[in-house]
């Protein structure tokens, strides 16, 4: 199997710190693939499980590891795929891909902390934002994966086609629907410093309980989504609509008047999370269109906020 550009550096050395220092990239791909950062961190696992099950002999005779590593990897998340939709389909209300927050907001990465294992940060990127891993969720695993292996990867077709177990040309058609899907959904792009002015104004609209003040902020078809996979209370059911969205968080801050909204980083765009007792209770990501929030994400399962936790 070929290495990929800028993936490979000739025959690698097939020592402990080389195999190691794949383990950043695979951890990037197991999430995009899988929208947990959990789930990619055992699907890595696995596949360094698989690699040193080996004999010393079956890992000389591999000419590239890390082509190797990343070709596991995949074929355990593609696999994983499968089961997770059997697994979604029983899920407790609606599935939201886990949220990553940025660096800057990483517990692990305080001021003087030296103890960040730069091979478990995922790389922040518009493939990480939540709208695109909404729109994933959308796709057939192997169209997910040849997706992400050529698109964000820049993975040939002919090794794709190793992994998903098609032709290449096959795989070609699948990252072209992939593609589809994703420029039909994506809104006309907002600069960031735009959004984080937005998702401010909301955040003051919503600390005042001010309903006219969030039906101006929010477009008229947006939706909100909350998941909090039978762990903690969420609405079971998306929320529609502009004045209706803006009542339901308004009844969050009479419900909770201790909580506390910080902004954050949340999947590489501006987003907020909800504090209680100093306790991350909520994480929100935004997509914004124009100067309107056209959908929210309310991740509450608590499963899903361990690198928020504050401990």
């Amino acid at each position: 199997m070929n290495t990929p550009a800028g993936t490979g550096h000739g025959r690698p050395d097939p020592s402990l710190s080389a195999i190691m220092s794949e383990r950043r990239r695979l951890i990037n791909l197991a999430y995009r693939l899988l929208g947990s950062l959990a789930e990619a961190e055992d699907a890595v696992q696995e596949t360094y499980a698989r690699w040193y099950g080996l004999t010393p002999q079956q890992q000389d005779a591999i000419e590239s590891p890390g082509a190797w590593l990343t070709t596991v990897a995949s074929r355990i998340c593609l696999n994983l795929l499968g089961s997770a939709r059997a697994r979604r389909e029983r899920y407790v209300g609606q599935w939201i891909p886990e949220p990553l927050p940025g660096y800057a907001e990483r517990i692990d990465e305080r001021p003087g902390d030296t103890t960040i294992d730069p091979a478990d940060r995922v790389t922040l990127d518009e493939s990480i934002n939540m709208a695109f891993l909404v729109v994933l969720e959308s796709m057939t695993p192997a169209e997910r994966v040849a997706f992400i292996l050529h698109d964000v990867f820049r993975y040939p077709f002919a090794d794709i086609a190793e992994i998903v177990g098609r032709t290449p040309a096959a795989c070609r058609q699948l990252a072209t629907s992939a593609r589809r899907r994703i420029r039909a959904s994506q809104p006309s792009a907002t600069p960031t410093t735009q959004q984080a002015g937005i998702v401010r104004d909301f955040k003051q609209a919503w600390e005042a309980k001010d309903i006219e003040a969030l039906v101006g902020l929010l477009d008229p078809g947006v939706t909100a989504i909350g998941d909090g996979g039978g762990r903690a209370a969420a609405h079971l059911h998306p929320i529609e609509g502009g004045e209706q969205v803006a009542r339901a968080y308004v009844d969050i801050a009479h419900a909770a008047p201790g909580l506390t909204i910080l902004e954050r980083t949340v999947n590489g765009l501006p987003g907020l999370v909800a504090q209680q007792d100093g306790v991350t209770v909520t994480v929100y990501a935004f997509e914004v269109a124009g100067d309107r929030i056209k959908r929210i994400w309310a991740v509450r399962n608590p499963d899903k906020l361990r690198p928020w936790t504050t401990g």
